[in-house]
């Protein structure tokens, strides 16, 4: 009997498992309050050279009556772009003087030849508009024109921070703390049973569309960036309380050999779902070992889980076919042929998906609309999304999902390109529509990855893929400098790395309707395109295994 039965008979969906969803559903609400908080803590605001006062003598009767006082004093002292906005990184050497207006001295041209003045990067700072912003990292301290680069960088620096966290020699820590994605989702996913684990993934992320919404909201009452990253990081201290109460993982806790602990939350399980202990329980064949399954009188008995102390006989038994011999890495990730083929294709869609994603989250400007109404937008399209998740995974498949949501991002982007700027609504749709592909992507890349590792394995399959996301999330904001290249580069490359990670997504196996894998073995008996994997699996497993006697 495989894991999948015992859990189906102490309740693979229940109170259990809705509890372990309350437990997790605080921490998946922080996430994007850190994620995506430089949208509002790094935004830049309208702004300009700071320019001396305007004299009270400026005289303009004869000028349109559509040009303000201050409109014609900026009209004096900055050039104006290609596209016909007055510039945010320039400003003339000397005012020049306008038609019809007196300037005051600044406004002589002491000797300059006719035509356009000559120009200079702003020699006394910056002017911002405030009234969206009373304070950003980017108006504090001037990380604007040429120091754009380093506003930009602050979700570099945020991604590179967890980026580091995930790479060895600490990689068990981004699956063995549940506060992040990967270790929310192994640890959820392998308490749930076959048919329960597509709507209780999909409802569990749209915890992660609330903390996209929430975010806002509270960027929009609190305008200062200190306080609002104050009023974000304060909820991190019950976010963390309420994991002690969250499970380990009863699948994991056998690999380890810990017999004891998975016995008491199998029991726990169990008498939360109202699933007394019945007569038939779990065998004690090995499980993934074709032999013993060929011999199941040898093994069992008629009477196992009648009870506590014969399952946790039989658990002991078990484990000893599941125990791993050593902690498990990243390079056993790629001793087996099947295993590391799922892994270099994952590496690429998980890049594939945090850079699609948070290159079009953090780019919020440019739809005429404001940062808050954007950003509002982008999250509301994220529960319909979720829910063409949910239809398509069950119909369609995880791996047609996962590629066609890849797809429709990156077709989005380019149609994008082709719309003139004179078509903003489009323009607005366009954007809109691929953040919900994007985030479509995201919320299939965690339910199709975690079905694709076996349990000895899951988390560390999951925190490699994290680790290359989070390198994709974090050169997704340094891709947007591209602009200074050429103007559409950055949505080339959005739309080009999509399409990328759609294609190789293709190369994945499904996993609809399919028991999570236990073992290695398990994944590489699924081979149907590597005859030589079952074959020549047990020299390269033995690494990652030990059968004790």
């Amino acid at each position: 009997m495989a894991f999948e039965e015992l859990l189906d008979q102490v309740g693979g969906f229940g109170p259990f498992q809705l509890r372990n969803v309350a437990l997790l559903a605080l921490p998946r609400v922080l996430l994007p309050l850190h994620f995506l908080l430089p949208i509002f803590l790094a935004a830049v605001p309208a702004h300009h050279c700071a320019l001396p006062s305007a004299p009270a003598n400026i005289s303009h009767q004869d000028a349109p009556g559509n040009i303000s006082h201050q409109d014609m004093w900026l009209e004096a002292h900055l050039p104006r772009e290609p596209d016909g906005t007055l510039s945010s990184c320039l400003r003339f050497v000397h005012a020049r003087p306008l038609p019809n207006t007196t300037l005051g001295e600044e406004g002589h041209s002491h000797g300059e030849p006719e035509g356009e003045p000559p120009t200079v990067p702003c020699p006394q700072g910056w002017e911002y508009d405030r009234s969206e912003f009373s304070s950003t990292i980017a108006t504090e301290w001037d990380l604007v024109c040429e120091q754009k680069g380093l506003n930009r960088a602050t979700s570099t620096f945020f991604f590179a921070g967890v980026l580091v966290w995930a790479a060895p020699p600490i990689a068990g820590g981004i699956c063995e703390y549940p506060g992040d994605g990967p270790g929310v989702c192994s640890l959820e996913l392998e308490w749930l049973d076959v048919g329960h684990r597509t709507v209780a993934g999909v409802l569990s992320s749209t915890f992660w569309t609330v903390g996209v919404i929430l975010l806002a909201l509270v960027g929009y009452l609190i305008r200062d960036w200190r306080w609002l990253l104050l009023a974000v990081t304060l909820p991190c201290a019950p976010g963390i309380l309420s994991l002690w109460w969250v499970p380990e993982s009863a699948r994991w806790l056998l690999t380890q050999g810990r017999v004891e602990e998975a016995h008491v939350y199998l029991l726990r399980c169990a008498r939360i779902n109202g699933q007394p202990v019945g007569d038939n329980g779990l065998s004690q064949e090995r499980r993934g070992d074709p032999e013993r399954a060929m011999c199941p009188a040898e093994d069992t008995k008629p009477s196992l889980m009648s009870q506590p102390h014969l399952l946790y006989q039989a658990l002991n038994k078990v484990a000893i076919g599941e125990r791993v011999a050593h902690k498990p890495s990243y390079l056993d990730l790629f001793r087996t042929p099947r295993l590391r083929h799922i892994s270099l294709c994952c590496m690429v869609v998980w890049f594939g998906v945090n850079f699609s994603y948070y290159g079009l989250s953090l780019n919020v400007s440019g739809l005429g609309l404001n940062v808050y109404q954007t950003q509002l937008l982008f999250g509301a399209v994220e529960l319909p999304s979720k829910l063409l998740v949910y239809l398509s995974v069950r119909h369609a498949g995880r791996r047609l999902t996962q590629a066609g949501s890849l797809l429709g991002t990156a077709v989005t982007v380019g149609i994008r390109l082709l719309v003139s700027s004179e078509m903003g609504s489009w323009s607005t749709a366009l954007a809109v529509m691929g953040k919900g592909f994007s985030e479509a992507a995201f919320t299939t890349a965690y339910l199709f990855t975690s079905e694709l590792y076996p349990t000895v394995l899951r988390q560390t399959g999951m925190g490699l893929t994290a680790l290359v996301g989070r390198l994709g999330g974090s050169l997704a904001p340094l891709a947007a400098l591209l602009d200074g290249v050429w103007l559409p580069l950055p949505k080339l490359t959005y739309g080009g790395i999509a399409l990328l990670a759609a294609c190789t997504a293709l190369l994945l196996p499904e996993t609809r309707q399919i028991q999570l894998p236990e073992t290695i073995q398990d994944v590489e008996r699924r081979s149907s395109f590597l005859p030589s994997a079952v074959s020549n699996l047990q020299e390269e497993e033995m690494p990652m295994k030990q059968v004790q006697n």
